[in-house]
């Protein structure tokens, strides 16, 4: 193998695990390690500057770096499950004990620039377009045709789970940067806007359509059916305020968590979510349907749906068949009827959370907007441009439903996209982003983290009485974690952003860093191809995912081999080291969001960093 080449920024940045995977790659350890020091400002402006709503996605985020962290694969003799650092509900933290000095601390926005920019929808993609955009001068206007801004942030996540205070507060901070928002302006053609001179359009607009479900009795019915989405807007404004005794939500995406636990608080007795997959296929995430079955909320398995019910001209139930999933030589699953007779379930009203779709009524055919064959705009996956080339788009009006944490990525990208574009540059030329690698070595045996590993599993967040919780729609049910318990569970983070970083040309092939590691990740050997040396270190190295940290060839001949994967950062290894081969150097990555440092000119980013 080749030497790894480290100063590639992507190298250290996918050994962060966290910040690999979270689309808008927020500095999770770093934020962490504030929140352990009670500097909760500091550590919600870091996440303001990359995730824009630390208070909003610390409640309801789809966590994607929770499965990746570090501590979920290294502490098998710790736990019998072992589970990552609870890096969601961290982000809480920060915003439930930051102080009244953050807005302060944000920045001032640039003076006027002349551009124009409509931003169609006020989602969180589009507000981050704005929050972006309007730091560095930018005239921006969010249309939305409802009173508040927000999107489905506000009118389908339920307030039990996210009040409406938290989207007030983070909402407001990026209107305050100026940023205009016409409410209960519903966009109608694209024609027309395009007609008012913006010299850029931004559409958020979302996935707005749920999908239905064609089975026979569905017409005769409608009265009883409910579209998940439009339900919980309706549950969202007060149009819904209660429901019937029993009902059964279809559907295994989060959106069906939502419905099925809104329906209990509106005082159904009797609630069943029924899907048509295995449970462990299901969309939603395994916290929501964990919390789902916590508040006694069964859900049925391989149940395909058949027919609605009726008798005497109402909804009584619903007829499933049951299914099996076989799957090929291929691995492709399908499902096949087991032959057990049907299964009838009585309810009284139906919610179907079977999926949402994109639909664009108001953008005209001919307005040279092209859409590919399951209607979606045709944009590009990084610079969100059409091909209308003053029109972007993001969020799930982009490439479908996904969820907040990506809308939020879209709106930096099509920001960098519409800044680049008005400024007549290359979109496609994105800029790489910023990086700092800085020893925390103080002296012979002293570094500026805490290297400790601590033993502690998991903290749990604590819960609203059942029956107080249940009582209300508005009733938060999650508590979020106490200082104490914050500060225990950032203590768990490994600080995988602190790098270890090795000097060939220190190295006297001692092994001190062989005998101390703690996983075996280290070892000193003649050099292969990928596959071999995986096969031959100190402990195997399989996963393929994560890379080999390959050094040049030292006086032996021989290379050093470090195993990313199983790390723990711990700095056992330079500590131990005598010629100071091995450092810890933090890693410090910021993607480039609009402004000059996006431009090819370069310049220095302004605007969105902590003051």
């Amino acid at each position: 193998m080749q030497p790894t080449n480290v100063a590639d920024p992507a190298y250290f940045h996918k050994v962060v695990d966290c910040q690999w995977a979270c689309p808008a790659h927020t500095p999770v350890p770093e934020y962490i390690r504030l929140i352990a020091q009670g500097r909760y400002d500091d550590a919600y402006m870091v996440n303001w500057v990359s995730n824009v709503f630390p208070g909003i996605l610390g409640r309801t985020c789809d966590r994607p770096c929770e499965p990746a962290c570090r501590r979920g694969r290294v502490e098998e003799r710790n736990a019998e499950k072992p589970e990552p650092v609870a890096i969601c509900r961290l982000k809480r933290v920060a915003a439930d004990f930051k102080g009244g000095e953050v807005r302060a601390r944000m920045p001032r926005p640039e003076a006027k620039n002349g551009k124009r920019v409509a931003c169609v929808g006020a989602g969180p993609a589009s507000l981050t377009v704005a929050r972006d955009l309007a730091t560095q001068g930018y005239e921006v206007t969010v249309f939305d045709g409802d009173a508040k801004p927000g999107g489905f942030m506000r009118t389908q996540v339920p307030r039990f789970r996210l009040p409406e205070t938290v989207i007030d507060e983070e909402c407001g901070y990026i209107l305050g940067l100026g940023v205009e928002f016409r409410s209960g302006h519903y966009i109608g053609s694209m024609k027309a806007l395009l007609a008012e001179g913006w010299d850029a359009v931004f559409v958020g607009s979302g996935a707005p359509r749920g999908r239905d479900l064609r089975v026979p009795g569905r017409d005769e019915a409608k009265d009883q059916i409910h579209i998940g989405i439009d339900w919980l807007s309706s549950v969202s404004f007060g149009h819904v305020t209660k429901v019937e005794p029993r009902v059964i939500v279809l559907g295994g995406g989060n959106t069906a968590m939502d419905c099925c636990r809104s329906a209990r608080r509106l005082g159904a007795s009797d609630v069943k979510v029924v899907v048509r997959s295995g449970f462990d296929e299901m969309k939603a995430s395994p916290w929501e349907k964990e919390d789902a079955m916590h508040e006694g909320i069964p859900i049925l398995n391989f149940h395909v749906p058949k027919s609605f019910e009726i008798e005497g001209g109402k909804l009584v139930g619903m007829r499933f068949e049951i299914v099996e999933a076989r799957y090929d030589a291929k691995g492709k699953r399908e499902l096949v009827p087991t032959g057990q007779p049907d299964v009838l379930l009585p309810c009284d009203e139906v919610l179907i959370a079977v999926g949402q779709e994109n639909a664009f009524p108001w953008i005209e055919p001919d307005c040279g907007i092209a859409f590919d064959k399951w209607g979606l705009p045709v944009v590009g996956e990084k610079t969100m441009q059409s091909s209308l080339p003053n029109v972007f788009f993001g969020g799930d009006a982009a490439f479908g439903p996904k969820n907040i944490i990506t809308a939020v990525a879209h709106g930096h990208e099509a920001a960098v996209s519409i800044d680049k574009f008005l400024h007549g540059e290359a979109v496609a030329d994105r800029p790489p982003p910023h990086v700092n690698l800085m020893s925390q070595k103080m002296g012979i045996h002293e570094w500026s983290y805490d290297n400790a590993v601590s033993n502690d599993l998991r903290n749990k967040v604590p819960w609203t009485a059942a029956e107080t919780a249940l009582a209300s729609i508005k009733i938060e049910v999650e508590l979020g974690f106490d200082a104490a318990t914050a500060f225990k569970e950032a203590q768990r983070c490994l600080n995988c952003d602190v790098q270890t970083v090795f000097t060939a040309k220190a190295c006297i092939e001692c092994d001190s860093c062989v005998d101390i590691c703690p996983m075996d990740c280290i070892s000193f050997t003649t050099n292969g191809d990928e596959a071999d040396l995986r096969g031959r270190l100190q402990a195997p190295a399989p996963h393929a995912e994560q890379d080999l940290y390959v050094s040049g060839p030292l006086k032996t001949a021989r290379v050093m081999v470090k195993d990313e994967d199983v790390c723990l950062h711990c700095g056992l290894c330079a500590e131990r080291c005598p010629t100071g081969a091995w450092d810890m150097q933090k890693f410090l990555l910021q993607t480039t969001q609009a402004g000059p440092a996006c431009r090819s000119h370069g310049g220095r980013q302004v605007g969105v960093h902590c003051k």
